[in-house]
């Protein structure tokens, strides 16, 4: 079967039209009609063994049914929780592994609950919202009806809301708009790092680079700090528009070129800073890509390309968190390794705590991990 469509029987006749999915899942192989009058525990039934539950009822009555099966999930989850705990207590490791698992699964049932649209992006559904500039953002121009899970929806829809007001950001005084599949800056202690960080000698009067620029957040810090020329680099679309987008509105794009490259761009610099993601693991959707790392790619290949684009006696700038080393992903001795295997010498760390809310949340499944948790900005030099 296409997992580029869905089908279905509606009326006695065969019907179909384009899947739509950024989590890159297949279409749902069994699809049935669903509307007010199905029950919740139905439809969790249903969405368990993974049936597409294609909505024609009222809109608000689709977002409620999805509360429901939320509070389903969660009440299954606490019990396997309390079996579990019950048994030998979970490394962290261990605990990371299943409360991924748990995310993966809680989104697959999530994602069945299904939403029609027209060729306009219009909701053809009693009291569905307008989004035809959310879905714009966050898809193009419009070509095709098509259907998607009301989770992705919701998603969509938060995206605009996030872009419409951005994040403010303290050291810029200004804010920091992201688009849709590109990660938030809404952990500021790395924003913060590098804003407090000492530039290298000749830093500012020199060309810095930003790798995976993502918002363009950094970058537009470093501008603030007095850089006169920036590269910033990212691979995807979306995030290229995003900082052009963004740094254009701060006034800064006669400081920042932005481009297209995977890691560095051509050339030698001063200053070179680099966040990868933070948790070496195969993300599941696009956004995760700003969080997981597979196989630590982005991390190595920084690291082992920065020695052929760092001018003598300039620095790179690596931020990254130890929440790796807490969950048993990643050890400190293997980071230094890669730092000394790549002829790089740390010259100096600053560090500073999380603070965002689920750093000290103790019902998070991860708190154990997060509450020892450090982010660092790593000055690496050519040993």
């Amino acid at each position: 079967m296409d997992s580029q469509r869905i089908h279905w029987i509606e009326n006695g006749e065969e019907r179909s039209a384009a899947w739509r999915s950024e989590s890159g899942w297949p279409a749902p192989k069994k699809v049935v009609l669903a509307d007010d009058t199905m029950n919740a525990d139905t439809a969790y039934r249903l969405a368990l063994e993974g049936t597409g539950l294609l909505w024609r009822g009222d809109f608000q009555n689709a977002r409620q049914l999805v509360q429901a099966l939320v509070r389903r999930i969660e009440h299954k989850g606490g019990r396997a929780k309390r079996a579990k705990a019950a048994a030998k207590p979970a490394t962290l490791t261990e605990q990371f592994h299943r409360h991924r698992l748990a995310q993966l699964q809680r989104a697959r049932t999530l994602a069945m609950l299904l939403i029609p649209f027209d060729g306009d992006y219009t909701i053809p559904l009693r009291r569905a919202p307008d989004v035809k500039d959310a879905c714009t953002e966050a898809y193009g121009a419009a070509t095709e009806p098509f259907v998607a899970s009301l989770r992705e929806l919701l998603g969509v829809i938060g995206a605009h809301e996030w872009r419409r007001k951005g994040v403010f950001i303290p050291v810029l005084d200004e804010r920091i708009h992201p688009w849709y599949g590109v990660f938030s800056p809404v952990r500021g202690e790395y924003v913060e790092l590098v804003a407090q960080a000492p530039l290298p000698a000749g830093a500012s009067a020199g060309l810095a680079f930003d790798i995976g620029a993502g918002t363009g957040v950094l970058s537009a810090v470093l501008a603030h700090r007095g850089l006169q020329r920036v590269i910033a680099t990212d691979m995807d679309e979306r995030a290229l528009g995003c900082a052009r987008a963004n740094l254009e509105r701060l006034g800064l794009q006669g400081q920042v070129e932005v481009v297209k490259a995977d890691l560095f761009p051509e050339g030698r610099a001063r200053l070179v800073v680099c966040n990868p993601p933070w948790l070496p693991g195969k993300p599941s959707s696009a956004i995760e890509y700003a969080v997981y790392d597979p196989d630590s790619r982005m991390l190595r290949g920084f690291l082992a390309g920065l020695k052929d684009h760092l001018l003598d006696g300039g620095e790179g700038w690596l931020i990254l968190s130890d929440l790796a080393e807490h969950l048993g992903l990643r050890s400190r001795e293997q980071l230094l390794g890669w730092i000394a295997g790549a002829g790089l010498a740390v010259a100096g760390r600053h560090d500073i705590r999380p603070a965002h809310p689920k750093a000290s949340d103790p019902d998070d499944p991860l708190a154990a991990a997060r509450m020892q948790e450090v982010t660092s900005l790593w000055r690496l030099r050519i040993g």
